[in-house]
């Protein structure tokens, strides 16, 4: 004859904390001014940026910036500096023999 299991009570289960939310930690409070942290340029207004170590992350979309090493900003893609042009930066990693022709 098979055993029979124990009845186990069912009944209110304990109460769990949920964890807080950390939107509170994306502004900052200065005197009578409240700031907002950064935004996600695709996402718009609303959806904030991670911040880690050395990049910025959107959970949403999954964008993402890098921090130059030496801790200036690079120059987004299509951007370049005071004097130079596309040709410069192409021109960079070229022998001098292979840009002169003839």
């Amino acid at each position: 004859m098979a055993k029979k299991k124990k009845s186990v009570k069912k009944g209110k289960k304990p109460h769990k904390n949920q964890p807080t939310s950390k939107k509170y930690t994306k502004y900052k409070i200065e005197g009578d001014k409240v700031t907002r942290g950064r935004f996600c340029p695709r996402c718009g207004p609303g959806v904030f940026l991670m911040d880690s170590q050395r990049r910025v992350y959107c959970g949403k979309c999954h964008y993402s910036e890098f921090e130059s090493k030496k801790g200036k900003e690079e120059a987004p893609l299509g951007v370049y500096p005071e004097g130079t042009s596309p040709k410069d930066t192409e021109l960079r990693g070229k022998k001098e023999s292979d840009t002169k022709k003839g």
